[in-house]
């Protein structure tokens, strides 16, 4: 018989329909986590110091001194950390990717002649990626927790800028895993801007009223110029335990730091 055969169906990992349905959503959050870690390994990233804050904060309009000053200390950070002369890149600078403090911050690194990392979500206004990102480590995300999670995944220190929602979202989530010990690692936090931040968030209010506690305070510092939040993150930085080179960084405890590792309670 000379029939020809009937075509065969596209694999699976070739089908576009497939992979873009709902049925791959898996998959899709699992290439979130994959790609930046196979990049990361390429680039030997070993850990990262995380700035946040406002894409709205321009070069030259309102509040512009917090976009010189973020680039100022990424620059420091980055001419700091070169000198450490390791095998692996250090304390990398790393973004949201987009405009404003996040341009600062990577653009600061940039001037120091080091690698930087932008972490970019689409969304429907203001976030697109600036140009002063190291092009290997360029990220585009679908998923916010994904992304969220490579902000903390390698990071060693977090400067907060102002910023609207998306920054005190991140802030925040950054310190319900601190305050409840779900990190297995310290995190420095740096509120840049002191009188903007407690005019924003009434710290003492939530002590006052028995929200969170008064040691939640030393949670994180202040600071008012990149001269005393560098101070604070080398002295900070100085007196973290180091990891060794090849081994991943751990993010979270997968059972409590006293409880006996057994088989059932691994995930």
């Amino acid at each position: 018989m000379n029939e020809k055969p009937e075509s065969r169906p596209p694999l699976a990992y070739k089908n576009d329909e497939f992979l873009k349905g709902p049925d791959s959503r898996p998959l899709r959050i699992l290439s979130e986590y994959l790609e930046p870690l196979s990049h990361f390994r390429r680039q030997r990233i070993r850990d990262t110091i995380v700035f946040f804050g406002s894409a709205r904060i321009r070069e030259d309009g309102p509040l512009a001194e917090y976009y010189h000053d973020a680039r100022t200390l990424a620059a420091m950070l980055t001419k700091w950390a070169k000198t450490l002369r390791e095998r692996t890149y250090r304390y990398v600078i790393c973004s949201g990717g987009g405009p404003g403090i996040m341009e600062a911050a990577n653009r600061g690194a940039a001037d120091a002649r080091g690698k930087t990392i932008g972490l970019n979500i689409g969304l429907p206004f203001e976030q697109f990626p600036n140009p002063w990102i190291t092009s290997e480590l360029n990220f585009e995300f679908h998923y916010f927790f994904m992304r969220k999670f490579w902000f903390a995944y390698l990071a060693k220190a977090l400067v907060v800028f102002p910023g609207g929602f998306g920054t005190m979202d991140e802030l925040f989530e950054i310190l319900t895993l601190v305050q409840t010990k779900k990190l297995a690692k310290k995190i420095t936090i740096i509120l840049y801007g002191t009188s903007f931040w407690k005019e924003i968030i009434n710290f003492d209010a939530l002590v006052k009223y028995g929200t969170i506690s008064v040691d939640d305070l030393q949670l994180f510092h202040f600071a008012d110029n990149p001269e005393a939040a560098m101070d604070i993150l080398q002295q900070a930085l100085a007196a973290q335990p180091a990891v060794p080179e090849g081994e991943i960084p751990a993010i979270s405890h997968s059972v409590k730091p006293d409880e006996p590792v057994k088989k059932e309670n691994l995930p």
